[in-house]
C-alpha cells in the first residue's frame, strides 16, 4: 500500500508540474471551475427570495447540503478523474502498456490525470459551507463536526466509484457511456436539495441502489437536529461500501478487456 500511495503521489506531482508550466491557463481553468458552482449559488439564491422555505430547509440548511454534495464531488474529480479518461486509453491501445507494467492498473489510471483546477470549485463549496454553518444557527458539537467529515468521506466515495463504474464500461463499448453523467454531473446538480424533497421512491433509489442519501440525506438531519440517532451520523461510512461493487465491476472489466487493436 505504501508503495501504491508513493506512486500516486509521483504521478500528482508530474500533473502539478505540467499544470504549473502554464499558470495563467491553470488560474484561468481554475476561476472558471469557481464561476460555474457560483452561478448554482445565484440560482439558489434567486429562488428562495421568492419561497422562504423548501419543503421545510431554509436557504441557509440548502446551501449546508449543497456544500458538502460539491465537496464530494469536487475531491472525487480531483482525485479520480482519470477514470473519465479512460476511454480514450482503451481506444488508443494505451491500457495494452498500463497492463504489462508491475503496476496497480487503477493507481496508474488515477494517476494520469489529476485535476487541480478544480480547487477553484472546492474554494466556491468551502465558501458556501461557512456561510451556511454560520446562518444556520446550528448548535455544533463534537459528533456533528465528525458527522460532517463522514458525509465529505461518503460524498467522495460514492462519486469515485461512478466514476470507476463509468470507466469500466468502456471494457464493453470502447467509449464511456453519456447517461452515466445523470449520476455524476446530475447528481452534483439535484444534489444541492436534501434528495428526500423529491419524494419515496427517490429516496429509495437513494438509500438502497445509488446511496447518495447515505452521505447527503440522513447525516444532515441529524446535523440540524432533525433526529437525535446517531446511526444517521454514520451512515456515510456504510456508503463507502459502495466502493466494492464499483471495484468488482473493474475487476470483471479488466478480466474481459480485448485490446482495440488501436
Amino acid at each position: 500500500m505504501k508503495k501504491k500511495i508513493h506512486l500516486y503521489m509521483h504521478y500528482v506531482s508530474l500533473n502539478v508540474r505540467s499544470m504549473m508550466q502554464y499558470k495563467v491557463s491553470f488560474f484561468l481553468a481554475a476561476a472558471g471551475q469557481f464561476l460555474v458552482s457560483f452561478t448554482v449559488f445565484l440560482g439558489i439564491l434567486v429562488m428562495f427570495q421568492r419561497f422562504p422555505a423548501v419543503e421545510g430547509y431554509t436557504y441557509s440548511e440548502v446551501l449546508l447540503c449543497f456544500a458538502v454534495n460539491l465537496l464530494g464531488f469536487s475531491l472525487a474529480e480531483l482525485f479520480a478523474r482519470g477514470f473519465d479518461a479512460f476511454s480514450g486509453i482503451v481506444r488508443t491501445g494505451e491500457f495494452d502498456r498500463i497492463l504489462v507494467r508491475p503496476q496497480s492498473e487503477i493507481i496508474q489510471v488515477l494517476g494520469g490525470r489529476f485535476e487541480l483546477t478544480r480547487i477553484g470549485r472546492i474554494l466556491q463549496a468551502v465558501v458556501m459551507f461557512l456561510y451556511g454553518v454560520s446562518a444556520s444557527g446550528i448548535q455544533w458539537k463534537l459528533s456533528r463536526v465528525v458527522t460532517v467529515f463522514f458525509m465529505l468521506v461518503g460524498g467522495t466515495a460514492v462519486y469515485t466509484a461512478l466514476f470507476m463504474i463509468y470507466a469500466a464500461l468502456c471494457f464493453f463499448t470502447l467509449e464511456g457511456l453519456e447517461f452515466m453523467n445523470v449520476f455524476t454531473d446530475g447528481a452534483r446538480e439535484y444534489g444541492k436539495y436534501p434528495v428526500g424533497i423529491y419524494g419515496k421512491k427517490i429516496l429509495l433509489f437513494c438509500t438502497f441502489v445509488i446511496p447518495y442519501g447515505l452521505f447527503q440525506y440522513y447525516p444532515l438531519l441529524y446535523i440540524l437536529g432533525r433526529t437525535d440517532s446517531l446511526f444517521y451520523a454514520f451512515l456515510p461510512l456504510a456508503a463507502c461500501l459502495f466502493l466494492v461493487p464499483a471495484w468488482l465491476f473493474w475487476k470483471y472489466g479488466v478480466s474481459h478487456y480485448k485490446s482495440s487493436g488501436s
